[in-house]
């Protein structure tokens, strides 16, 4: 048994699109204009060189119109990458054709985070929250499912009333009952998950995605590879630049993950960066940024938030000792429900008034509100259903890419001893015993270690203060692992910062994909 794997969260999108004519410009350093990319050539080892991947790699596929001003196709790739001569599954895909097409760069291929939310959905939803208008004047915006997610061949674990029971479970191993019920909540998960994806079940880690992303570079008709990644997305990128360095082009990674980082590191970094959010959160509320707070019991400055920090504590235990009433008799609010509205409200600043009426509600003794936040989360639809498989394919893909942490009691008490002073409010909450990759059926397939890419183009990495899932110290170590990595801060709040609310950072994004200039070194955006 093992203490503090990452709950890591699904990244909850939230655009905001400005137009402006006087950008602010990041403090730092001069900026740097790169040179237009050069021609690839192949190589021994390189995808176009191997036979076997001919078939994949010069796919002609048919776009079909799939929505206002967008286009449909799917993509073939080997389900096992070891054996590329094998079966092979579809990767949905969708595309915004660029609005000036005499100007056109080439694709520009997204992915918003996870592991397991859907490209598609993200392009076809709201363009605009994905990419700048200037951005998409001249890209064709391209998102992707990837393997295992959405509309390619998703991994389907639990029917939508057996995943309401387990999101709602108490995972604690306090006691020996307590673990074997763990136990058994994770052997069913895991189960449901084996019998559904089968082989593929295996074969839907983050290096096997990168390789998806090569041939869908190719098959889009782009030398090198241009791309945007949030969150989850970052690891896809930065995989890729370790796979394919002479094939980037311009990546942006918003919201960095460390590809070091273990999975131990992933729950103290996530459980720091978590506290460090509700704090942000607690001093806004107290100190009157935030309309009709219910917390601090009127009290000031640094007692307040402490009071604040408190009242937030106490009201998720006693949800765990009683869970509150929702509404629905059959959905009340239980500790675990509780724990994920906060923290679905904590990754974007906007959502902060509707935490704070949910808490209000929940101190009264109505759990509703802070459902309603846990749902949003999850994607369950009014009527029980779940818009997407976000969530299974979250620990699937989560199992694959970190190997088990230590099992030993003294490594288990360190880590305890490091979360609890890491984050004293949520600690117990959020980073508990999730023993589910403890019975996972498949070994995992990636080991954490630096991605330094020699040779590849400058990549620029966002990183954002105050980010509460992907601590900002993992964009400082990304990007300085990079042989070629800019690091771009936003001193903020919320998680990512492109099209969120900096003008400043906007334009040096756009900038870099539009016209090659990286930011200057200790570039720093402040609004």
């Amino acid at each position: 048994m093992r203490a503090g794997r990452a709950a890591a969260a699904p990244l909850l999108l939230a655009g905001v699109l400005v137009a402006c004519s006087a950008t602010p410009q990041p403090e730092g350093g001069p900026a740097t204009t790169l040179p237009a990319p050069g021609p690839v050539t192949a190589t021994a080892g390189e995808p176009a060189a191997d036979p076997a991947l001919a078939r994949y790699y010069e796919q002609q596929p048919a776009w079909v119109p799939c929505g206002e001003a967008r286009e449909c196709t799917t993509v073939e790739v080997p389900v096992d990458w070891d054996e590329p001569a094998g079966e092979a599954l579809e990767l949905a895909v969708s595309r915004v054709p660029a609005g000036d097409p005499g100007e056109r760069i080439g694709s520009l291929l997204v992915n918003p985070g996870g592991p397991g939310a859907s490209g598609v959905d993200w392009v076809g939803s709201d363009a605009a929250a994905v990419a700048s208008e200037a951005v998409r004047e001249r890209y064709d915006v391209v998102g992707f499912d990837p393997r295992g997610v959405g509309r390619s061949d998703p991994v389907d674990c639990l029917d939508d009333a057996r995943l309401d029971a387990y999101l709602a479970q108490d995972v604690s191993t306090a006691t020996p009952a307590d673990e074997e019920a763990a136990l058994e909540r994770a052997r069913t998960f895991a189960a449901g998950c084996e019998a559904d994806a089968g082989p593929l079940l295996g074969e839907i880690g983050t290096p096997s995605v990168a390789r998806d992303l090569d041939v869908l570079r190719a098959v889009l008709g782009d030398e090198r590879l241009t791309y945007l990644g949030k969150s989850y997305g970052t690891l896809i990128g930065a995989e890729y630049a370790r796979a394919f360095p002479e094939r980037v082009g311009r990546l942006v990674l918003d919201g960095a993950l460390d590809p070091a980082s273990t999975a131990d590191d992933v729950a103290l970094g996530q459980a720091r960066g978590l506290e460090q959010s509700l704090r942000a959160f607690a001093t806004a509320c107290v100190g009157g940024d935030v309309d009709d707070c219910p917390l601090g019991g009127g009290q000031e400055g640094e007692e307040g938030v402490q009071a604040a920090l408190d009242e937030v504590a106490d009201l998720l235990g006693r949800a765990g000792d009683e869970p509150l009433p929702t509404g629905d008799p059959q959905r009340p609010l239980t500790q675990p429900l509780a724990a994920t509205g906060v923290v679905a409200a904590l990754y974007d600043e906007g959502y902060w008034p509707t935490l704070a009426g949910a808490l209000r509600l929940a101190l009264d003794g109505d759990g509703s509100g802070l459902l309603a936040l846990a749902d949003a989360y999850a994607g369950r639809l009014p009527d029980g259903s779940y818009s997407s498989n976000l969530l299974e394919a979250f620990t699937a893909v989560t199992c694959l890419d970190y190997p088990a942490p230590p099992e030993d009691q003294q490594s288990q008490d360190r880590l305890r001893e490091q979360l609890e002073e890491a984050a004293p409010t949520l600690s117990g909450l959020l980073v508990g015993e999730d023993v589910t990759c403890d019975v996972w059926p498949v070994p995992p397939v990636r080991t954490p270690s630096p991605v330094e890419a020699p040779g590849a183009a400058p990549v620029l990495v966002v990183g954002t203060t105050g980010d509460p899932a992907t601590p900002y110290a993992w964009a400082e170590s990304l990007a300085d692992q990079l042989d070629a990595g800019r690091l771009l801060t936003y001193d903020g709040e919320g998680h990512t910062a492109y099209l969120r609310s900096s003008e400043c950072v906007d334009g040096a994004v756009d900038g870099y994909l539009l016209d090659g200039v990286l930011p200057g070194e200790g570039a720093t955006c402040t609004g």
